[in-house]
């Protein structure tokens, strides 16, 4: 017996952004692997049956290896089970996907993905700002503020990330971005560039903050919250 993955996107937290084919693989699932902030009310869609198996990730947590999560993929298809691997955003952005549809592969799984609302887009939409205006910000890129180790990654293309013309989104970079800032500035980035700090994005809890990359840099170097938070600096930033 083979069963079926489906990838699910969940967008940044509210239930209200799941897509209709979203909804409709939850709903029908014998069981779903969920990320910590697939949590919540958007698991209220899955059906009575199904086991909820919580696999999420957190920085500064502990969390399961992802070849054990991988593994359960595995595991739980072949039984024969419909199974949804529910990510947080959309599932192809920073989402761990490829190394668990390579295991799938492996095992001769089939499998699809639903993306979903990434998150980028989630927080530009809260703070009302678009991403992207011509002659102002003609470009988008999105980075992963730590590597494997947690760490700044030290293969950046700093040229690119300090273009004033650019709207750039950090992931998972409130601990390495006063390092990070002060990169940005060496290589000709104002440090009065505006910046936005997206917390808890389409939650309850959401909360946003506006200023400058010099003065958000300073204030995560005294701390940050255990909120999931997404950093975007450009021209658009201030709103």
């Amino acid at each position: 017996m083979t069963g079926f993955v489906s990838f699910v996107g969940s967008g940044p937290g509210d239930p209200e952004l799941l897509t209709v084919k979203a909804v409709n693989r939850l709903q029908n699932a014998d069981a779903v692997l969920f990320d910590d902030l697939s949590s919540g009310p958007i698991l209220e869609h899955a059906g009575p049956e199904a086991d909820l198996v919580g696999v999420g990730k957190r920085a500064g947590r502990p969390s399961p290896r992802q070849h054990h999560v991988s593994q359960l993929l595995v595991d739980y298809a072949q039984t024969g089970q419909k199974v949804v691997r529910l990510k947080s955003g959309d599932g192809g952005t920073f989402g761990r996907l490829e190394e668990e549809t390579d295991a799938l592969k492996a095992a001769g799984i089939p499998y699809e993905i639903i993306p979903g609302v990434p998150s980028a887009c989630a927080a530009a939409a809260a703070a009302g700002i678009p991403l992207t205006r011509r002659l102002t910000a003609r470009r988008v890129q999105f980075i992963t503020g730590h590597d494997v180790k947690g760490a700044l990654p030290d293969d950046l293309n700093m040229a690119a990330l300090a273009d004033p013309k650019a709207t750039t989104v950090v992931f998972m970079g409130q601990r390495t971005f006063p390092g990070f800032a002060k990169m940005l500035i060496d290589h000709g980035l104002p440090a009065s560039t505006p910046a936005l700090l997206a917390e808890g994005v389409s939650t309850p809890d959401q909360a946003l903050h506006r200023m400058d990359i010099a003065t958000l840099a300073e204030r995560l170097g005294t701390g940050v919250s255990d909120a999931p938070a997404l950093i975007l600096y450009g021209a658009l930033a201030d709103g």
